[in-house]
């Protein structure tokens, strides 16, 4: 698989589509393995993207005071 940086909406349109399939029965054990890993490498990846974008936008709030 290709290491692509996705933005934020990418990542979640992604979980979602994971987690759908998972929701249906979708995936074998193997495939479940991987999606889940996948999942959380996602989370942590979006996780990452908020907390970053939340510093930005506190800084800028601070410089127009």
């Amino acid at each position: 698989m290709t290491k692509k940086t996705l933005n934020y909406k990418e990542s979640i349109e992604e979980i979602e589509n994971i987690l759908s399939k998972i929701e249906q029965d979708d995936l074998d054990i193997d495939e479940l393995s991987e999606k889940v890993k996948r999942v959380s490498f996602l989370i942590k990846q979006c996780k990452q993207k908020l907390q970053k974008t939340e510093a930005e936008v506190e800084d800028i709030l601070r410089e127009l005071d």
